[in-house]
């Protein structure tokens, strides 16, 4: 759990790598999920990756405990992927000998280093996010974080292969989302996660040829 004084002073920080490479150097230790755990997605994932060797990337891991979950549940294809060079070398410290077969990348979301067509699942917990927390009015983001989301999914399709999934959770309503998850190609499916409080499951499905 993040200590109070390691979190931001102002909400578009949560957007800088500045940020968490400092956030990540206090946190050396910790773990941290955003919104559900993965005992409350296990079903879920079970229905979306049937199969266990889908090779699956992270988008912006963090230091979630989503892929050592993952890799104990049996899905031990996972490539994970976060521009915090911190935070990366971190994880593959603390899971490098336990689970050699997880790959850790630094890497930006919005620019990312893998052949098109490469994975079968990709996940995003909360990173998109992240770029969407600088100054605006939110019926109306700012240039630049609707640029940096398109830029994500955009390069995500590109790495999914034909029939692949996009997974991607968030508190974020549909009406604030399905702009940058409507591609043409695709289809989108939008689950309500909760009771009180709703999260919300968008499934970016990646037409087959």
């Amino acid at each position: 759990m993040p200590s109070a004084k390691n979190l931001p002073k102002k909400n578009e920080e949560y957007g800088t790598k500045e940020y968490w490479n400092h956030r990540y150097s206090q946190e050396a230790d910790d773990d941290f999920d955003w919104f559900k755990s993965y005992a409350d997605l296990a079903p879920i994932m079970h229905d979306l990756i049937p199969d266990k060797n889908s090779r699956i990337l992270m988008l912006g891991c963090g230091n979630s405990r989503l892929s050592e979950d993952m890799w104990e549940d049996g899905y031990h294809n996972i490539v994970n992927t976060d521009y915090s060079d911190v935070l990366i070398e971190q994880m593959k410290e603390r899971h490098g000998e336990l689970r050699s077969s997880m790959e850790w990348h630094e890497m930006d979301v919005r620019d990312l280093k893998f052949d098109d067509a490469s994975f079968d699942v990709a996940i995003d917990k909360g990173t998109m996010d992240a770029m969407m927390t600088s100054k605006g009015d939110v019926w109306d983001p700012p240039e630049q974080a609707v640029n940096d989301c398109n830029a994500e999914v955009s390069e995500t399709l590109r790495v999914l292969k034909p029939g692949g999934k996009f997974i991607y959770l968030t508190f974020g309503q549909p009406h604030f989302r399905k702009r940058y998850l409507q591609r043409e190609g695709t289809s989108l499916e939008i689950r309500a996660l909760g009771e009180a409080f709703h999260y919300y499951l968008y499934i970016v499905r990646k037409e087959s040829n």
